[in-house]
């Protein structure tokens, strides 16, 4: 990521920062979401949302999300949390990964699975369940980590190994004290998911042993068990 420059003498007038933005250079949207989270100026902000939502650069989206936080939460929060509920998938990702960076309280309040269900945590898409994963685990408050663990768990045996791991690394860094969330998950009848409770378990037992490794223990043990 480049590093804020602030005060730069070559921050260019709005109007070409903005076109910058929405061009189809990624090294010139780089830029320029630069520029505008250094200035951190409010009538930016629907620029930055209207892009989160189909940037297609990693980097760029790094840089909006760090632009969007750089601007007053009671500004940006409910604009992010709107964008929760939009049909593409894109922008609900970033909304919640910026919610995350950001911090506030009404990001948790928008994810908690007791208020809308687990409508991002089991969105259908692949990527918006992995951010709404990681997003609310960062967001979760200590009281709280309980209730989002018993939602997670629901995913348990969803996706591929990759897609596995993310769940298995969000429900380890609640903490260890909450892995007997996993106990009845390991007694489930379907195969993937008793595996990917063990593996998760295992993380919890030996997090320095890593995903690749217990899923492929948890694997050996189910297979032995299934003779």
């Amino acid at each position: 990521m480049i590093e804020p420059q602030e005060n730069s003498p070559h921050i260019p007038t709005p109007e070409p920062v903005v076109a910058a933005l929405t061009g189809p250079d990624p090294q010139a949207r780089l830029r320029a979401a630069l520029v505008i989270g250094t200035v951190a100026q409010a009538r930016h902000l629907d620029v930055l949302i209207r892009r989160c939502r189909i940037e297609s650069d990693f980097f760029v989206r790094d840089m909006l999300t760090w632009a969007l936080t750089r601007l007053p939460t009671a500004m940006t929060v409910p604009r992010l949390v709107g964008e929760l509920r939009s049909d593409i998938p894109q922008a609900q990702s970033q909304a919640m990964h910026t919610l995350s960076k950001i911090g506030d309280a009404e990001g948790w309040e928008a994810m908690d699975p007791d208020v809308i269900g687990t409508a991002l945590i089991a969105h259908p898409d692949p990527e918006v369940a992995r951010s709404a994963w990681r997003s609310a685990v960062a967001l979760v408050p200590g009281e709280q980590r309980m209730r989002l663990a018993g939602a997670l768990v629901t995913q348990l045996g969803r996706g591929d190994v990759e897609m596995r791991k993310s769940l298995s690394r969000s429900l380890v860094s609640l903490g260890e004290d909450l892995v007997s969330v996993l106990d009845e998950s390991l007694q489930a009848e379907e195969e993937p998911v008793r595996t990917h409770a063990m593996a998760t378990r295992e993380m919890f037992d030996d997090p320095d042993a890593g995903f690749a490794h217990a899923w492929s223990e948890a694997k050996r043990v189910v297979a032995l068990g299934s003779e």
